[in-house]
């Protein structure tokens, strides 16, 4: 699988640099629902149930927004991880992301509006199954903190516009 992990990588290093043009990529969701709380998200085939706990007002029948923003993180740095290790030949049987964001609810329910509607952090750990050295892992780990795509939405502003 690494090979083949390798392959994909390289080779589309190679195409993109060769064709900056056409590097650009657009995703899409729709979200609607058939409650206050509980919404479904149609992306490609796949439909996801999204919710508040019922603390929070929902029904429980799916993970909530900030719920799926961290497993959005996590699983982005794992693929991340699998692809970059494969480019620079650092074996890696399996890598684990765990995390866990701390929000501010005074932000959300607009009690104070100096109060970040937001994560106020994020803290995880990666966990590796790999013979690499531990250089080698902290190479990976900058390659992968620099190319995240989820990580950059994080860390960056993003210019979005909602229109109705």
């Amino acid at each position: 699988m690494s090979e083949q992990l390798k392959s994909l990588f390289l080779s589309s290093q190679d195409f993109f640099r060769a064709n900056p043009g056409k590097a650009t990529a657009t995703f899409s969701v729709t979200s609607s629902g058939d409650g206050a709380l509980h919404r479904q998200v149609k992306i490609r085939e796949f439909i996801l149930d999204i919710d508040e706990p019922q603390n929070l007002g929902g029904t429980n029948k799916g993970p909530n927004p900030v719920e799926m923003a961290l497993a959005s993180l996590a699983t982005c740095q794992e693929i991340s991880y699998h692809l970059h290790a494969a480019a620079l030949g650092i074996p890696l049987k399996e890598v684990s992301v765990t995390l866990e964001g701390t929000l501010d609810l005074r932000g959300f329910f607009a009690v104070d509006d100096e109060t970040r509607p937001g994560f106020t952090g994020i803290r995880g750990t990666v966990k590796f199954d790999s013979t690499a050295s531990r250089e080698e892992l902290m190479a990976l780990k900058e390659s992968v903190d620099h190319s995240c795509p989820v990580m950059d939405l994080f860390r960056n502003r993003t210019p979005v516009e909602i229109a109705f």
